[in-house]
């Protein structure tokens, strides 16, 4: 191998991956995404990829509890971030996504911070219609070697 090889972006991968439609999901997807990422050192932020991934399937369990259907985990590595997303069967769109909220959450609340975390955190979000519901996502860029932990 050469010199120049060791500097190449990784080249890029996903994975689909059904969750079940309860709160043991939340953990479930924490850890396939910090798999993903350590596996192929990916040099996307992994702390952050874990929290923002934790809140879109807790979100999409919370929201979509009355509606049948799957919850899948969508992970994309490209040599540029990571794209990380979570299908549901609902196809209403998510609150405030990608608008800031008109008010602040309660700070006596244990909801509400989930959206405004995703938006503060990631470098592009959305969501777009399915044909089975909707499709939450997030994007993160890939963290520059210097700022990298040891």
């Amino acid at each position: 191998m050469n010199g120049s090889a060791l500097h190449e972006p990784p080249a890029p991968a996903s994975w689909r991956i059904a969750l079940p439609h309860t709160a043991a999901a939340v953990p479930v997807a924490r850890a396939l995404v910090r798999t993903a990422l350590t596996e192929r050192e990916h040099a996307a932020d992994r702390d952050t990829a874990e929290l923002l991934t934790a809140e879109l399937v807790a979100n999409a369990v919370e929201h979509t509890a009355a509606v049948d259907g799957p919850i899948e985990l969508v992970v994309e590595l490209l040599p540029t971030g990571c794209r990380v997303e979570v299908h549901d069967p609902d196809p209403e769109p998510p609150a405030d996504l990608t608008r800031p909220a008109v008010q602040e959450p309660d700070p006596w609340q244990e909801h509400g911070r989930g959206l405004l975390l995703i938006r503060a955190l990631s470098s592009a979000c959305g969501h777009r219609e399915t044909d089975s519901g909707k499709a939450v996502w997030f994007r993160l860029p890939t963290v520059p070697r210097q700022w990298r932990p040891a």
